[in-house]
């Protein structure tokens, strides 16, 4: 037997062996019992049992039940909790068990979703998920949706989009001639936009110092009476929810602007365009409809799994000539191909996922899950406010930005908080002045868990 058949062999012989999927299953779900329970960041026995994996390339096969008990025995417990209610750090999402489900049977599935020639079924689902995200999120139909691995990605195809059509409006083809000699594109944006977008103007030649900045109110909002005069050369980036406060911008102001000058707008809306899934919080997105293009996460308000971005934009004709790609081997379809909207053309399935957790939350389910974030967002600013911290933020969404007397206490406390294990809150800044960031966006942080998180504060400062 020659050693490629004998690694089919192996191969083959584990597909049949149910018995290492139920260990899988087993472990997985051992892991989502105890969860809640373990300390939300791993603390040093479990950090110290990383270097475990620190071994040489094996020169043979591993059984592969040693390989998975490896894996969860060390792995497992130098995860940070961010699926049991009391991660705050970043804008993490949990994940909704029955998708968790989904994204099993999705990873046997392992579909190439570049093409309907490649998965049919990825296909369908991303349609599906473009025609809901339209109605949910209140676009106009016909926009076009591409799923990415998060917000960055989103928002660097949204600028090569824009790049592309406005560029095209003055006669110039950035495919084929590139950016040397082109018509200058200007850049509008916020003061307090996310540093992703600065990452997107340099991957895309326009340039990070090359922006006209225009100043913010107390809470980190664009004032569109002080954006300077648009033109059609113009692309202008307003936020759906400050990374800090959780501020929108005025969409309707900056649209009416942008609309009579001829430029584009593009919503940086990473975790706060999903306010529109919301009856209750839909005014905080009013206007931003009107926009050109928008880049959101699913990965964050949604809890859908991880590395689910996802870019909008409702002149299509302008994001597949942006992100075209042509091979004599590549077979497009009369179906959606989803590679003619992102960069990649080699990428997972992870429609499956998004449509999975649209499909289990409905309508509704997602303005539950919306709402209750920010509830829970409310209920710990004040519960912080009363033990005695200062809140530095309107909390009109689910970011909370919390003080105490001074920044040497401030920096202590939130030392002693992620060192507890009861809860993580990361730091930031915001307007010269320390601060502990709390984003809530897990579906599993209940109000007990607000109680016991503000109880660390207290614990943690006193």
């Amino acid at each position: 037997m020659t050693e490629r058949e004998t690694l089919q062999h192996r191969m083959f012989a584990s597909a049949e062996d149910r018995g290492l999927f139920e260990l899988a299953r087993t472990q997985a779900c051992d892991y989502m019992d105890g969860v809640r329970d373990q300390p939300v960041f791993p603390g040093p026995a479990a950090l110290a049992g990383l270097a475990g994996f620190d071994e040489a390339l094996p020169e043979g096969p591993c059984e592969p039940s040693a390989m998975l008990r490896q894996l969860h025995e060390l792995g497992s417990p130098a995860t940070t909790a961010s699926t049991g209610g009391r991660y705050f750090g970043l804008v993490v999402g949990g994940v909704f068990p029955p998708v968790v489900a989904a994204k099993w049977l999705a990873d046997a599935w392992d579909q190439c979703a570049a093409l309907h020639a490649s998965s049919p079924v990825a296909s369908k689902l991303e349609a599906v998920c473009e025609r809901w995200l339209m109605d949910l999120l209140g676009l106009p139909p016909g926009c076009v949706a591409g799923l990415v691995g998060g917000t960055s990605t989103a928002t660097a195809v949204g600028l090569a989009a824009a790049r592309h059509e406005l560029l095209r409006r003055q006669g110039w083809d950035v495919n084929a001639d590139g950016l040397f000699g082109a018509p200058p594109i200007r850049v509008v944006i916020g003061a307090e936009a996310h540093g992703t977008v600065f990452k997107a103007l340099a991957l895309l030649g326009l340039g990070r110092e090359r922006v006209e900045r225009v100043p913010v109110d107390g809470q980190g909002r664009m004032i569109a009476a002080a954006m300077p005069a648009l033109d059609e050369r113009t692309l202008v980036f307003a936020q759906a929810g400050n990374v800090n406060t959780g501020a929108f911008d005025p969409f309707g102001e900056i649209c009416d602007r942008a609309a009579a000058a001829g430029a584009w707008v593009h919503v940086d809306g990473a975790f706060g365009l999903w306010a529109a899934a919301s009856p209750r919080l839909r005014h905080l997105v009013k206007g931003a409809e009107r926009a050109d293009s928008w880049s959101v996460d699913a990965h964050k308000t949604l809890n859908a799994p991880y590395e689910c971005g996802i870019i909008l934009c409702r002149h299509p004709q302008a994001t597949v000539a942006a992100m075209q790609n042509t091979g004599a081997y590549i077979v497009f379809s009369e179906q959606r191909d989803g590679m003619l909207y992102t960069p990649e053309m080699s990428r997972r399935g992870r429609g499956i996922e998004l449509w999975a957790t649209l499909k289990t939350l409905g309508r509704a389910g997602v303005a539950e899950l919306v709402e209750g974030l920010c509830d829970r967002a409310r209920q710990a600013s004040g519960l912080l406010k009363d033990a005695g911290f200062r809140i530095l933020n309107d909390v009109v969404f689910n970011q909370v930005l919390v003080a105490c007397g001074t920044r040497e206490q401030t920096l202590a406390t939130m030392e002693s908080l992620q060192a507890s294990g009861e809860c993580w809150c990361g730091g930031s800044s915001w307007q010269g002045e320390t601060a502990i960031r709390l984003s809530v966006c897990s579906w599993a942080t209940t109000a007990q868990d607000i109680e016991r998180t503000v109880a660390a504060f207290v614990k943690a400062r006193d």
